[in-house]
């Protein structure tokens, strides 16, 4: 199972409103095999403080064991050798099929107890599927990564990448203040 690079994307949101839109990106997406979902958590607080959680995935079951069990075995790898990448990846399996996800529900109480009323967070483990072949040209060409950032629409400004209105207009579809 080769699995691209891995985001923790999280996202908050004032007066939720949500209509499914970001499903739906996620789902064009994915059916073009440039992202997927490895676990998504979303996290609601109405005005009066009532809470709810959603927790979502576009990994089947096997799929999610399978990830599980890779990242448990290098983890174990990078601790005791081959014989631990055995016993991380048993362990590493058997912790997402308990939670039923990589995301926790404590995760969730986490998340919850951040957020203010009248407010959502959303938290998305994303896998970048585009950029398989990019990372095993840049390992093989003996490179590694020295950082790894979104850049926001001020710093497009600072660097001159876009003018002002421009970067009005993203900021405003990012949420940002400018």
């Amino acid at each position: 199972m080769a699995i691209g690079p891995v985001q923790l994307l999280v996202v908050g949101f004032k007066h939720p409103d949500f209509q499914g839109e970001i499903r739906e990106e996620l789902d064009r997406l994915r059916d073009n095999d440039l992202v997927r979902v490895i676990d998504a958590l979303a996290v609601r607080k109405d005005a009066d403080g009532n809470t709810e959680a959603l927790h979502a995935s576009q990994l089947s079951g096997d799929e999610q064991a399978a990830f599980g069990a890779l990242v448990g075995g290098l983890i174990g790898l990078g601790a005791a050798g081959e014989e631990g990448f055995e016993i991380g990846a048993e362990r590493g399996a058997e912790a997402v099929a308990e939670r039923g996800g990589v995301l926790s529900d404590e995760t969730a109480w986490d998340v919850l107890e951040e957020i203010p009323p009248d407010s959502a967070g959303l938290l998305v483990l994303l896998e970048h599927r585009w950029a398989i072949g990019l990372r095993d040209a840049v390992a093989r060409a003996g490179g590694f990564r020295l950082a790894s950032e979104f850049i926001s629409p001020l710093d497009l400004i600072a660097i001159g990448l876009v003018g002002a209105e421009e970067a009005e207009a993203l900021a405003s579809a990012e949420g940002d203040a400018i």
